[in-house]
């Protein structure tokens, strides 16, 4: 007679055994019509499973998290059986979600094409429509392997031929068609209703090159055919706001197979790097760090005693010379240790904050390169706060409001926070790590920030926070950390006297804001689609003239912009003016000064934004007092829509 209790605390009990269907529909049908499974102890699962104890029980329905994996598994497993009955003698290997969809990977001497891809869909369509059931089924391991033989799935049955021998094997049926799978899955193929499929690419046989290559059939699913649409058009915006396609558009930088994963600045895109390099100098300073410059070229023993050697060692470039072993930085940190441990230092000197625009390279794999977002050579704007465990929490506090005042002056205001703390293998004493994760906490609580703890997935040398935000399409990029570390100024032999005269161990708080800066320009192009606030924007003004007869005027008001530090050109082109103004409207240059007879006349600009707003006549000084004030709001006010303004 199993009692159910149920999220709110309420209780239903049962004379009999029953499956959390029969729960649901006692709720009320409402609710056993919407669910696609149950919960309990915090598994996953069918809306068939027997319940014959007392257990807690939630009902999981495409409203939540749970159940919108659910249904992309489950919709792998429709577009595997549409996949079979179309192309008979294809195999199944395996089909996991992943993250806005799920793939799996086929065994067929047929190269799918768009148009089966089309078919492959269609054929799904009419599985959903004719409702299934989907019903799991419990096997004997050495039947399965039989089964699954003369099925002809021989990559199922390696699959099962790697379980241990005693284990049960599961298998879900739809219709004539089975798969081997833990599951769980919806209940019926009709709750799968909206899908697409979306590419097909190469892949090995359990992600061994010297494995046999598949065909890995892409998708995506949604609860909703609303929600889907709203996916794909995320998909076009971002195909259309590529940074790759944007930077070779507004001539910003390119990349060559000569200097692989590493970036060629031109002048417009260097431009923008300075000024995000000059700004965030400028910030460091006003929250009290202080910059430092450390060399490319270390000898290997440096690594091989912070640590990295061990666990970065194929990452690292490495180079010999007159018989030493030296390594090209991949990060900072032991550096940093390095200008510490100049001089001894007092409590009185902590917290001190070390900072460096850190040119780094790893050795990234070939295919793992994505133009400028993944490199191999970029520079971060690293810090290490070296401070006592008491000053972690002030120390964080301290940085969370620095980062949000930087994101705030790149249009960024939705930021979202993950604390990641102890893994089971780690470094420290259990009290440090207690003092460090409350500290963290505290730090974003005081903020009132609402913040997702992940247990077990702090680094082995400490927790840490990390900072995401989300662009105006809707994506979430991971920028910013603090973390907290209590191997490496030991490893490295960082100390400080205390206040009672004895040598202690300083704790070290790796930060970062922006992360890389070849990334965040990236994440920019993305964001402002190339349309970048004024104090971004490669070029932030562009006087043309009508005819040659406006050229010393035109001249003058240029020089008089670049003397005051604006990034302005003239445009003298022997070329109508509705020609200029069209290409200078392309290129998104936020501001397009138009000077005629009339302008030379009165001394005055026609002042014009990227928008095609006329903003009217105005003095030069005039203008000027515009650019400024606009550059002074940073991106504050230019929301990405509002850019284009």
């Amino acid at each position: 007679m199993p009692v159910i209790t149920l999220p709110d605390g309420s209780q239903r009990s049962f004379d009999n055994p029953v499956s959390i269907f029969d729960v649901a529909m006692d709720i009320g049908p409402g609710l056993a019509k919407a669910s696609l499974a149950g919960k309990i102890a915090g598994e996953l699962l069918d809306t068939s499973y027997l319940i014959d104890s007392d257990v807690e029980l939630a009902i999981v329905t495409e409203r939540d998290e749970e159940g919108l994996d659910l249904i992309r598994h489950s919709t792998a497993h429709l577009m595997a059986m549409a996949v079979q009955e179309l192309f008979p003698g294809v195999q199944v290997t395996i089909g996991p979600v992943i993250e806005d969809g799920y793939y799996y990977d086929f065994a067929s001497g047929h190269a799918f094409s768009e148009e089966d891809l089309a078919k492959i869909e269609k054929r799904m369509s009419e599985i959903v429509k004719d409702d299934m059931p989907i019903e799991r089924v419990v096997m004997e391991r050495d039947h399965a392997i039989k089964t699954f033989r003369e099925m002809g799935e021989h990559y199922k049955v390696q699959i099962i031929e790697a379980l241990p021998e005693n284990e049960e094997v599961s298998i879900y049926k739809q219709g004539p068609w089975m798969d081997l799978c833990r599951g769980p899955h919806v209940p019926s193929t009709g709750k799968l209703k909206a899908f697409k499929l979306m590419k097909v690419a190469g892949a090995y046989w359990r992600g061994d090159s010297n494995n046999e290559m598949l065909q890995r059939v892409y998708g995506t699913a949604w609860t909703n055919k609303k929600e889907l649409k709203a996916y794909l058009h995320r998909l076009e915006e971002a195909e259309k706001r590529d940074h790759r396609k944007l930077g070779k558009k507004y001539d910003l930088f390119h990349m060559q197979e000569e200097a692989p994963g590493m970036v060629f600045w031109h002048p417009k895109g260097w431009n923008i790097y300075k000024t995000i390099e000059g700004y965030m100098r400028e910030q460091q300073a006003l929250n009290d760090y202080q910059e430092i410059k450390t060399p490319q070229l270390v000898d290997f023993s440096l690594w091989e005693k912070s640590g990295h050697a061990d666990k970065f060692g194929d990452d690292m470039f490495a180079l010999k010379s007159e018989e030493r072993d030296f390594a090209i930085k991949p990060m900072n940190c032991p550096c940093h240790v390095q200008v510490f441990n100049q001089g001894l230092k007092s409590y009185r000197d902590l917290p001190l904050r070390l900072a460096e625009f850190g040119s780094c390279h790893r050795n990234e794999p070939s295919g793992s390169l994505h133009g400028i977002m993944r490199v191999r050579g970029f520079v971060q704007d690293d810090a290490h706060i070296f401070a006592t465990e008491e000053q972690i929490q002030p120390e964080v506090s301290q940085f969370i409001d620095f980062l949000h005042a930087v994101y705030k002056d790149f249009g960024f205001s939705d930021v979202i926070y993950r604390l990641s703390t102890r893994p089971e293998k780690r470094v420290g004493s259990d009290e440090s790590w207690d003092k460090a994760e409350k500290a963290l906490a505290q730090a974003l609580d005081s903020k009132g920030l609402p913040w997702e703890e992940l247990p077990g997935e702090g680094a082995f040398y400490g927790p840490k926070i990390e900072f995401s935000l989300k662009d105006c399409i809707g994506r979430i990029w991971q920028l910013g950390t603090i973390q907290v570390d209590f191997s490496m100024p030991g490893r490295l032999d960082a100390q400080y006297v205390s206040e009672d005269g004895s040598r202690q161990t300083p704790v070290m708080l790796h930060r970062a804001i922006l992360g890389s800066f070849e990334r965040f320009i990236g994440i920019l192009i993305e964001h402002y689609e190339g349309a970048f606030p004024a104090w971004l924007a490669p070029t932030q003004a562009v006087i043309a003239n009508i005819t040659d007869k406006q050229s010393p005027f035109v001249k003058k008001v240029h020089e008089s912009l670049k003397n005051k530090g604006f990034r302005v050109d003239a445009d003298l082109r022997n070329e109508k003016i509705g020609f200029k103004i069209r290409e200078h409207t392309i290129q998104k240059v936020p501001y397009l000064l138009v000077v005629g007879d009339k302008e030379v006349e009165n001394q005055t600009v026609a002042v014009r934004a990227r928008n095609g707003e006329d903003l009217g006549s105005m003095s030069i000084e005039a203008f000027e007092q515009l650019l400024t004030d606009d550059v002074a709001r940073r991106g504050r006010v230019a929301s990405a829509e509002e850019a284009d303004s």
